[in-house]
């Protein structure tokens, strides 16, 4: 059994700095990509940014250049160094997480930019 259990999440004001992070556990073989979702109130899941086992980052449009991305494979972690932050971050993010060739996801972590 596979789990995802995304921390970190919280109210900043706008300008702030928030760090997610987002652990697995369980049966955690050939690790793949892992990367940070994020859906808002009536809007689509969206991607914020993808890192490949080894290393290889994307990121969408909008958090380029503030967010980033990191993972630490011996502790089966991802993370999202998150700054500059504006109201239109405000969203519940979740972790992906392909593990033997299957996408896992986390419950979510809310995160809130007050302008």
């Amino acid at each position: 059994q596979v789990q995802l259990v995304e921390s970190g999440g919280g109210l900043v004001p706008a300008g702030g700095s928030l760090r997610l992070s987002c652990a697995a556990s369980g049966r955690i073989t050939n690790l793949n990509d892992m990367g940070w979702y994020r859906q808002a109130p009536g809007k689509q899941r969206e991607v914020v940014a993808t890192i490949t086992n080894a290393g290889t980052t994307n990121y969408s449009n909008s958090v380029k250049g503030r967010f980033t991305i990191s993972r630490d494979n011996a502790k089966n972690a991802v993370y999202l160094q998150m700054n500059s932050l504006k109201p239109e971050d405000t969203a519940l993010y979740y972790c992906k997480a392909n593990i033997r060739w299957r996408d896992y996801w986390g419950q979510g972590t809310q995160v809130t930019v007050s302008s």
